[in-house]
């Protein structure tokens, strides 16, 4: 959510900046600035009432009179119908405040759809191929180490078996994604590189859980039952449609030291996503699925370093992709693409030979401090003040669309796949598939 006290102070900038990223949220900025004056009204109602109950305990030394206990029950009964008012109008303001979408940063881009995102560099030339390259799950069906048929009998459509080399491919990458962000010198490194005011502090590797109860996953801002999220039918759980969503509210509800800032985990988790809205889209191999496995990154961090964190997230998905050689573009996010939560959103897009167009394999997600409002994950400065933290998420490997790009930029023309070189340690001496 956004703070209260900024929606009161430019209701009008709100308005605007919500209408970019695609809410017309006039209407709620005014209900929630005519219901924030109710609750203060209700507040400055009860609170001198409190104060008379607190008062009258503290100097109460003798035994009350029967006019006394009456007095105090009608006190406590007037101070908790008025509580109850004030709690009641505190629910209708939060709740219109979580319509309210997170304010963009100025350098964001404005845009009316994701056509309107800007291509911010590209590096790497792709592959010349002495054949006509093709894409992965044709490349796939001479080891058959992508089955959708038979995951179709089992699962049904957008389920796939993973065999053989690319299972162990995929082991492979877990395992070097997990060494090199687990190295403190790495992140010295690219923090030098990029100038930027942050302590290189390593990567912790996190399983987080799968399941998600319906409190938590609300807090995070980024649950869509109706277009991404599985429920279960008989319990207030949801499958995990990305790491992230089981990871930023780890703190939920908890006062972080400003001394263990900032805290940087690597989460990897079999993800479940509906796909509705997509019929037709990426029937073919291993791009849009309703399961798959993702490492992914998130921060916590204190409100003046957080920028700087987002930049670094993406500073190490540039530097994991070029690692592996393999082409792709920066792609700055406009205001209607970033999502309701965020601030800022960088994709980054791998070329695919085999269907020769970039496609989205990283997303890096700034939120400010709109995540943690709502799940109220705070920190205590060193002088006791208590503000909220800011969080940062970014993908570090999807693995379906990952695989799928190593297949098609690293073919042979007998339809074999080298593995990149920095993989084949982890590859018990196989440098092809």
């Amino acid at each position: 959510m956004l703070d209260i006290q900024f929606i009161i102070d430019n209701p009008e900038l709100v308005k605007k900046k919500s209408k970019l990223k695609g809410y017309d949220v006039d209407s709620e900025v005014d209900q929630i600035l005519e219901i924030h004056k109710e609750v203060l009204q209700k507040l400055a109602e009860v609170q001198p009432l409190r104060e008379k109950r607190n008062k009258s305990a503290a100097q109460k030394q003798t035994k009350p009179s029967p006019q006394e206990i009456e007095e105090g029950k009608k006190l406590r009964e007037d101070i908790v119908n008025r509580e109850a008012v004030l709690g009641q109008k505190v629910k209708e303001r939060d709740k219109l405040l979580k319509i309210v979408p997170n304010m963009p940063l100025d350098d964001v881009l404005e845009g009316a759809s994701e056509a309107d995102n800007q291509v911010a560099k590209k590096v790497g030339e792709p592959k010349g191929y002495d054949f006509k390259p093709k894409n992965h799950w044709e490349i796939s069906a001479a080891e058959a180490t992508i089955d959708k048929p038979r995951a179709a009998k089992v699962a049904g459509s957008r389920f796939v078996y993973l065999k053989g080399g690319l299972v162990q491919l995929q082991f492979a990458i877990i395992q070097w994604t997990l060494q090199q962000l687990s190295d403190e010198r790495l992140i010295e490194k690219l923090i030098q590189e990029n100038n930027l005011n942050i302590v290189a502090k390593p990567f912790t590797p996190v399983l987080p859980p799968a399941l998600v109860n319906t409190k938590a996953y609300q807090a995070t801002t980024r649950l869509d039952a109706e277009e991404v999220t599985y429920k279960l039918a008989d319990d207030e759980l949801w499958l995990n449609a990305s790491a992230e969503h089981s990871l930023c509210n780890m703190y939920m509800d908890e006062i972080l030291p400003e001394a263990e800032l900032p805290i940087r985990y690597l989460g990897y988790a079999t993800s479940f996503r509906r796909e509705a809205g997509t019929y037709g889209k990426d029937t073919e191999g291993t791009i849009r699925m309703h399961q798959f496995d993702k490492l992914e990154m998130e921060v916590f961090s204190t409100p003046e370093t957080s920028l700087d964190e987002h930049k670094l997230l993406i500073a190490i998905e540039e530097y994991l992709v070029q690692q592996l050689d393999l082409p792709y573009q920066v792609l700055q996010k406009c205001t209607a693409d970033i999502g309701k939560p965020n601030a800022r959103g960088i994709d980054i897009e791998v070329w695919f030979p085999g269907q020769d167009k970039y496609r989205e394999t990283h997303t890096a997600d700034y939120m400010t401090d709109y995540q943690a409002r709502s799940l109220k994950t705070r920190l205590r400065r060193a002088d006791s003040i208590i503000e909220f933290v800011h969080t940062n998420d970014a993908t570090a490997f999807a693995f379906p669309r990952l695989l799928a790009a190593i297949m098609e930029n690293y073919q042979t023309h007998d339809g074999h796949v080298i593995v990149p070189e920095v993989l084949r340690p982890f590859m018990a001496g196989n440098t092809e598939i």
